[in-house]
């Protein structure tokens, strides 16, 4: 087959498609590229005007449709707003018929609305305040005023659901004095922690790492049997562990060696330190007084218009009177912390009762159900024991914590 055969056939394949194409749409003719080489030059040049042809009449077309689009849709939008003015001019107002149909949307994403450019910002802010009372009748949404990431208030629900769960799991035995050691009492590791909270004081830690510190100690002692010689070392090891999960920036080794007046060198603390996290299984992060305090306190808060300062040390002094006592280890660590901010209440001289519905809702206690732990807690308080151990006391009387260690209590009986 020569030259000119090969070329008559692809001129026919594609005549053929060419005219098959014409039958459905102009556009086909694109397909011609396979004609002769003698009119590929002239068919070019016709195609490229046709199309160009074609398509500005296309975009004639859709922008003549577009506009007619826009135009219908500008139209239907105003006679929807003038119904819906209509419909709600006898009733409300239009901003209040704005917060309606936008607080369903809050209650699902609370903070998605902020980046809407249809709501403007008084009307989120009067939103906020309606929603603020719809978590329960008398119950305020704390999580609503907080000032962090508004992803803090979607999962602090469940974060402290959570802690609740866990704060069983972590718990030292309630009676390893009797159980477990033989050689300390209660009174020695009363003697221990009394003076913890002085170390704490003077090295300004955050309260967090002292209440780790007497976690760690009470549960390594449910644990392993340990002498009257060791248990200071103990007690500053711990500490040493604590700082550095808490502290950002903890005291170094040598300053606990210090602080035992070198009766421990720097090998005893650090064999002591394996000992304990392999004892202990390198558990430290556990749910403590002051994790549900620091959110019950908060919950305290509300009742207020301004942070009432006082209500927060009082809280701490008494939590703290509650780490030096053996006894409150019968007791949890949330329910130590919801008692501890019901005796402040009352003890700052509330004329109401000092538990509301938000604290039952955030605290997940009732009234009646604290009555044992604020009873024990009283006579912490009021010293009935004439305890010697005064490092707490000492410390809030300072008037950095206004002095809240020098206030009377008050009698609770009458509140149960």
């Amino acid at each position: 087959m020569n030259k000119e055969n090969v070329e008559n056939v692809r001129v026919t394949r594609a005549r053929a498609r060419a005219m098959k194409a014409t039958s459905t749409t102009v556009i086909g003719l694109r397909d011609v590229t396979n004609i002769s080489t003698k009119s590929s030059h002239n068919n070019k040049r016709i195609h490229t005007s046709n199309l160009q042809k074609n398509e500005g009449c296309k975009k004639r077309k859709t922008k003549a449709a577009s506009e007619e689009n826009a135009s219908l849709q500008v139209l239907t939008t105003k006679e929807n707003v003038q119904k819906e003015l209509a419909k709600d001019s006898s009733t409300t107002t239009m901003k209040d018929s704005l917060q309606q149909q936008v607080q369903p949307y809050l209650i699902v994403t609370r903070f998605s609305m902020q980046n809407s450019v249809n709501s403007p910002i008084e009307d989120i802010n009067l939103i906020c305040e309606k929603l603020r009372t719809s978590v329960g009748f008398g119950i305020v949404d704390i999580d609503l005023e907080a000032k962090d990431s508004p992803v803090w208030t979607s999962y602090a629900p469940d974060i402290y659901y959570n802690v609740h769960v866990r704060e069983c799991e972590k718990r030292p035995l309630a009676n390893y004095m009797e159980k477990v050691q033989q050689d300390i009492t209660p009174t020695m590791r009363g003697i221990l922690v009394d003076w913890l909270v002085e170390v704490s004081d003077e090295y300004k830690l955050v309260p967090d790492t002292l209440y780790l510190t007497v976690n760690l100690i009470d549960r390594f002692l449910s644990c392993r049997v340990i002498t009257r010689q060791r248990l200071q070392l103990l007690g500053v090891t711990c500490m040493l562990i604590s700082s550095k999960y808490e502290e950002i920036s903890a005291p170094g080794l040598e300053d606990f060696v210090t602080i035992t007046d070198n009766t421990y060198s720097k090998k005893e603390m650090l064999k002591m330190e394996k000992e304990v996290l392999n004892v202990l299984h390198f558990q430290l992060s556990v749910p403590t007084i002051k994790t549900f305090l620091r959110r019950f306190v908060q919950a305290a808060q509300s009742s207020y218009k301004v942070a009432y300062p006082e209500l927060e040390f009082m809280a701490n002094y008494l939590a703290e009177l509650a780490l030096v006592e053996y006894s409150f280890l019968l007791f949890q660590p949330s329910k130590i912390a919801a008692s501890a901010v019901f005796l402040a209440r009352w003890t700052l001289g509330q004329s109401e009762h000092p538990w509301n519905p938000t604290l039952e809702h955030y605290t997940n206690y009732k009234a009646s159900e604290l009555k044992t732990t604020v009873l024990a807690l009283l006579d912490l308080q009021r010293n009935t024991k004439s305890c010697g151990l005064n490092g707490v006391r000492d410390k809030y009387k300072q008037d950095k914590f206004k002095s809240v260690a020098n206030f009377s209590p008050k009698p609770v009986e009458p509140l149960f």
